[in-house]
């Protein structure tokens, strides 16, 4: 079996395959869109992506493709720690305070804040695709002071030299990452709780329209653990809703949920129902 994941190797993605799917042939791809497709396209057998972290919310580039692109559903999602650590070349890891610009992934420089504009205000900071490939770029340039936001497994993978343990700004940090195959896959690890993903487009603008979609749910006492809109790119003020459930969408309550927000005129997307797992 083969996973798509969002490389390079030592991506936290790269993590969370190795950690609930030991035994699947990794394929890195370098962005969350070809990972995505690569599974709808079968050129893999499952694509592992993020989907939201516990400080920056959720990543969008995933949100959006699980709207507007067909896919797989989602088989299962993997909650993994996130521990951001500065690193750099070893030829400069006794100037490390002197580094000249400090790279890494959008999401991981915005959870280092602190560390970023208090500690290190004297060097640039410029973005990367991902935490390993900024590790690895520092990594192949030790003619340049540069340093990286990255896992530990990135710095040991690349050879760098952490400076400076965990930098991120708070000290619950984890990601939770989503599976999607065509296929039921299998998975040794315990599952924790199960889920279902739906997203919703509501009818023309009504007063009262999501109160409806929510009711829907709340007098069936389905219990919801996520609620959030994304824009529909048709223009301003238009969206559509994520909803999580803590429940399988075969749940006849459920179903009945779903026939009831279909006749008020909303369109119904279903992700799927998966478990959850959780990776120490």
């Amino acid at each position: 079996m083969k996973a798509a994941f969002f490389g390079p190797e030592a991506t936290f993605t790269d993590i969370a395959v190795r950690s609930i799917f030991p035994e699947v042939d990794r394929v890195a791809y370098r962005t969350i869109p070809d990972c995505l497709e690569a599974v709808k396209e079968k050129c893999v057998n499952m694509a592992v992506v993020p989907l939201e972290n516990a400080l920056e919310g959720s990543v969008n580039l995933t949100v959006d493709y699980l709207y507007h692109e067909a896919h797989p559903p989602i088989r299962a999602e993997i909650i993994v720690p996130i521990e951001q650590h500065f690193m750099v070349h070893p030829d400069h890891a006794e100037s490390w305070q002197q580094v000249e610009k400090i790279v890494s992934h959008p999401h991981a420089l915005a959870q280092c804040h602190k560390f970023l504009y208090r500690k290190m205000k004297t060097a640039a900071v410029e973005q990367m695709g991902s935490t390993a490939a900024a590790a690895k770029y520092v990594s192949e340039h030790p003619e340049l002071k540069w340093g990286a936001i990255a896992n530990e497994m990135a710095a040991q993978l690349y050879g760098l030299e952490i400076v400076q343990p965990c930098v991120h700004d708070y000290p619950f940090n984890h990601t939770r990452f989503i599976a999607l195959s065509d296929e039921v896959l299998e998975i040794k690890a315990a599952p924790s709780l199960l889920k279902s993903t739906i997203m919703v487009t509501l009818p023309s603008d009504r007063a009262g329209a999501l109160h409806q979609v929510l009711s829907a749910f709340a007098w069936r006492k389905i219990n919801l653990s996520k609620l959030e809109s994304r824009p529909l790119k048709t223009g301003l003020g238009n969206y559509f809703f994520m909803i999580d459930l803590n429940h399988s969408l075969e749940e006849k309550l459920v179903q009945y949920a779903l026939e009831e927000i279909r006749a008020l005129g909303c369109s119904v997307k279903e992700l799927g129902s998966y478990s959850r797992y959780l990776v120490e």
